[in-house]
């Protein structure tokens, strides 16, 4: 029997206008009466997904969920060359979270984030504490340098033949200016021929379903069959970690300490390849208010049940702050 609660539709829904160009999809779904919660998702660039509004009880939440500038229902879309990404960045989403909560009337919220959704709750949270109510994290992620090396060199030992598909789908020259994986597919998904781009999306997620499939073996997220979807995400995604998330290096860790009087949960799977424990460890011991909890049979995927039903009982533990 599955943990989340039952599938919910929202009760409204709009696109927030950001004043540069970009319009933001925002939804709401449970009691429009209840504890606002702010649902921020992964990719950076993967949209938000309906399941994400399962891990709230919709009698006791008002669960707001949004698409990230440039992906989903946000638009302008990334798949298309010639939307800008230059007014995309971390700070730009921070602003993003805060005119939104603006807009609806929210004083304050809890926030569940996972993977790159993580970071962006952490630097929305270190910028305005005062609007957050709780923290829910999975899959911690802070977006150091380490981090980003990590999943675009470091694993290559653990997925050799992969890895070795991912580097020769890198023309020649472009790898000869630059062994920086990031940096060569960034340039890449930005290439004037669509050819190239869905290509270099393509070749980009073939390398992130190495460890997804080892972590999920019930298969790839659906909307990866989809090439625009493949290409909005892998062009925000290098956009975002080629310029190191626009974070100084560690500034999550060493911000931590705003923190304080914020209780927050972080849900952490011990076979996490995407997302070591590390991180979410030295978050605990930076954040004395958070509390670890090691998911022995779970990894980086929100889909594992043990994961889903951590993040539902969290979400349960904070329905009456």
């Amino acid at each position: 029997m599955s943990a989340l609660y039952p599938e919910i539709e929202p009760y409204d829904h709009g696109q927030l206008d950001t004043g540069d160009g970009n319009l933001i999809y925002w939804e709401a779904c449970g009691n429009p009466a209840g504890r606002p919660a702010l649902v921020l998702h992964g990719g950076p660039g993967s949209g938000c997904s309906t399941a994400a509004r399962r891990y709230f009880d919709p009698d006791a939440y008002r669960i707001i969920l949004f698409d990230q500038r440039n992906c989903g229902r946000s638009l302008p879309s990334a798949a298309d060359p010639e939307t800008d990404l230059s007014v995309n960045t971390t700070w730009h989403l921070v602003a993003d979270i805060e005119r939104l909560r603006a807009y609806l009337g929210i004083d304050s919220w809890l926030l569940f984030g996972n993977s790159w959704g993580s970071t962006l709750a952490l630097a929305y949270a270190e910028t305005h504490p005062e609007r957050v109510a709780a923290i829910v994290l999975s899959g911690v992620t802070t977006t150091r340098r380490s981090e980003i090396d990590w999943l675009y060199r470091g694993m290559a030992p653990l997925f050799p033949e992969e890895w070795h598909r991912f580097r020769q789908a890198v023309p020649p020259g472009i790898q000869q200016r630059d062994e920086d994986m990031v940096a060569a597919y960034h340039r890449l998904l930005n290439h004037p021929d669509q050819e190239t781009r869905l290509k270099a999306a393509r070749d980009w997620h073939d390398w992130e379903a190495a460890s997804i499939l080892l972590a999920d073996p019930h298969g790839l997220p659906r909307r990866w069959a989809e090439p625009a979807y493949l290409l909005t995400r892998a062009r925000i995604i290098t956009h975002y970690f080629s310029n190191g998330a626009w974070l100084e290096d560690g500034q999550l860790l060493k911000n931590a300490a705003r923190l304080t009087d914020i209780p927050g949960i972080l849900l952490q799977g011990r076979f996490d390849i995407e997302a070591p424990l590390v991180t979410a460890w030295e978050l605990a011991r930076a954040w004395p208010q958070s509390e670890l909890s090691i998911l022995p049979h779970a990894a980086h995927s929100t889909a594992n049940p043990d994961m889903s039903a951590a993040i539902v009982a969290a979400t349960d533990r904070f329905r009456d702050i």
